[in-house]
C-alpha cells in the first residue's frame, strides 16, 4: 500500500503539523520551537508530496553534508518504517529510493554553487534560518529555480520551510514582515508536541535558556536575539569573586589564539562553578604563553582549553602546532575537535553567568580587568555576530571554550516518538 492510499496516518501528527503537511500554498512554512516536531512534518510532507507523484522527483535540503547524514537519511527512514514504508539508501546519489513511489533527493545548503544541474517538483528545506540572511535568501532562489518539474495535473510546484526562528533573520523578512503571494507562515511551539516528548525535555530548555531564547526555542516567535550587548546579564560586581587559587590546585585555562595577542583567563572550580582568578593578555605566541603560565603558576597542574583551530594553525616553530606545543609542555589540553558554534559558545557562557536565579559564572574584577571589561562591552554588529572590530571578543572567547567544553548547551535530542493512531 503506497502512502497516497492511506487516509489515516498511522500516527498523530499535531495540529502545526497537519497544517504545515496539508497546505496547497506554494511556500508554507512551519516557524517552530525545538521538539516541536517540525523535521517530521518536513518528512512526512516530502513522502505525501512523493507518493502523489511518484514519477517526479522531491528535493530534501539541510544546512550541510553531515546533517544529510546524521539527520536527514534517519529521519526518513524511521517514518518511513512507521508507515510500513520501504526504502533504500543511495548514498552516491544523495537519495532515497521509496519503493512504489520514486526518488527523494538530498542536497546540502553549505555551498550555493552547488546547488544546480538538477530538477525537482516539490521541496521541503531544513533549518533554513540558521543560515545567514543573505546566504539563505541566495539558497532559497537558487532552490526556486531548480523546482520546476511540470505536474501531470498542472498543480503549483512548492517549496516549504521548516526551521527555529533566529531572530530577525531570512524567514523573518520573507513570510512575515512582508511575505509575498504564496508565503504563508505556520507556528508550531514545542508545548504542540510535548506527548511525544520525554518529560524533562521541555524543564531542560527552560533551565538552560534566557527568557528571550526560550520565546524563539520553545514558541516559534521572532525575538531580538542580537541588539545590545552579547553577554547583557553580566555584571561586575555581582559576578566578582574573591576567590584565589590554594597551592597547588588545578587551574584551568580558556585560551584563545591570535597570532601577536592571544589571551588566556585562568579558572579554579569551587563547588562545581567556575571563577576567573586571573588573565594574560595580549600574548605574543604560544610559547610565550606556556612559559609565562609555567612561571606565574608552577606547582599547579593546568588543564587548558583552547581553540579548537590550534590543531591546524602554526606558532612560532613551523613544524608544530599550537595544540602540540601545549601537551608538549606537559598541559592537559581539552578540546573538541571543532570548535562550537558562536552561537552555542555565547549561549553557554550566558547561561553560566546568570542561572537558575543566581550567579554561576564569578570573575576577580581586580585581576581580570580586561576580560571584565570586554564581557561588559562586546555588543553584536550588524550581521548579528558578536562584534570583533572592537577588541573585546579575545577574552570572551576564552572564557567561552571553557566554559562550554565544561558546561555545554545540549539541545536535547528529539527523538522520533510518535503517538500511534487507533
Amino acid at each position: 500500500m503506497t502512502l497516497s492510499e492511506r487516509r489515516v496516518l498511522p500516527f498523530h501528527v499535531t495540529r502545526p503539523q497537519h497544517s504545515f503537511i496539508s497546505a496547497p500554498d506554494r511556500f508554507p512554512c512551519l516557524c517552530a520551537g525545538f521538539g516541536s516536531g517540525k523535521t517530521v512534518g518536513g518528512v512526512v510532507r516530502a513522502l505525501v508530496l512523493k507518493a502523489k507523484y511518484p514519477k517526479l522527483d522531491v528535493g530534501y535540503y539541510l544546512p550541510t553534508k553531515d546533517l544529510v547524514k546524521s539527520v536527514g537519511y534517519p529521519a526518513f527512514m524511521e517514518v518511513m518504517d512507521l508507515m510500513s514504508l520501504h526504502g533504500t539508501i543511495k548514498k552516491s546519489d544523495h537519495a532515497i529510493e521509496v519503493r512504489g513511489a520514486g526518488r527523494i533527493i538530498f542536497r546540502s545548503m553549505d555551498d550555493p554553487a552547488l546547488i544546480v544541474g538538477y530538477k525537482h517538483a516539490d521541496a521541503v528545506v531544513d533549518e533554513l534560518d540558521t543560515l545567514p540572511t543573505n546566504k539563505a535568501r541566495l539558497v532559497w532562489n537558487k532552490i526556486i529555480a531548480r523546482n520546476r518539474q511540470k505536474k501531470p495535473d498542472s498543480a503549483l510546484n512548492t517549496v516549504a520551510a521548516v526551521s527555529t526562528p533566529e531572530g530577525f533573520r531570512f524567514m523573518y523578512e520573507r513570510w512575515h514582515k512582508s511575505p509575498a503571494p504564496g508565503y504563508r507562515l505556520i507556528r508550531a511551539s514545542t508545548f504542540s508536541n510535548a506527548r511525544n516528548l520525554p518529560a524533562d525535555y521541555i524543564p531542560s530548555l527552560q533551565d538552560s535558556y534566557p527568557t528571550n531564547l526560550l520565546q524563539a526555542y520553545l514558541e516559534g516567535l521572532f525575538v531580538n536575539l542580537t541588539a545590545g550587548c552579547v553577554y547583557p546579564e553580566f555584571h561586575r560586581d555581582l559576578n566578582d569573586t574573591k576567590v584565589v587559587a590554594a597551592p597547588g590546585e588545578p587551574l584551568h585555562v580558556g585560551m584563545d589564539f591570535n597570532v601577536g595577542n592571544m589571551s588566556s583567563v585562568i579558572h579554579v572550580q569551587r563547588d562545581g562553578e567556575p571563577h576567573g582568578i586571573d588573565e594574560l593578555m595580549k600574548v605574543l605566541d604560544t610559547t610565550t604563553m606556556i612559559r609565562m603560565l609555567q612561571e606565574r603558576w608552577k606547582g599547579h597542574p593546568i588543564l587548558v582549553y583552547p581553540d579548537a583551530s590550534g590543531k591546524s594553525r602554526k606558532s612560532t616553530n613551523a613544524s608544530e602546532s599550537d595544540l602540540a606545543l601545549l601537551r608538549q609542555a606537559q598541559f592537559q589540553v581539552c578540546v573538541n575537535p571543532a570548535n562550537p558554534a558562536v552561537k552555542d559558545r555565547v549561549i553557554s557562557l550566558n547561561a553560566m553567568i546568570h542561572r537558575d536565579g543566581k550567579r554561576g559564572y564569578r570573575i576577580s574584577q581586580d585581576r581580570c580587568p580586561i576580560a571584565v571589561e570586554s564581557l561588559e562591552k562586546q555588543a553584536y554588529d550588524s550581521n548579528g555576530e558578536p562584534d570583533k572590530s572592537s577588541g573585546h571578543d579575545h577574552p570572551p572567547d576564552a572564557i567561552g571554550y571553557y566554559v562550554s567544553y565544561r558546561w555545554p548547551i545540549r539541545r536535547p535530542a528529539t527523538v522520533i516518538k510518535l503517538g500511534m493512531a487507533h
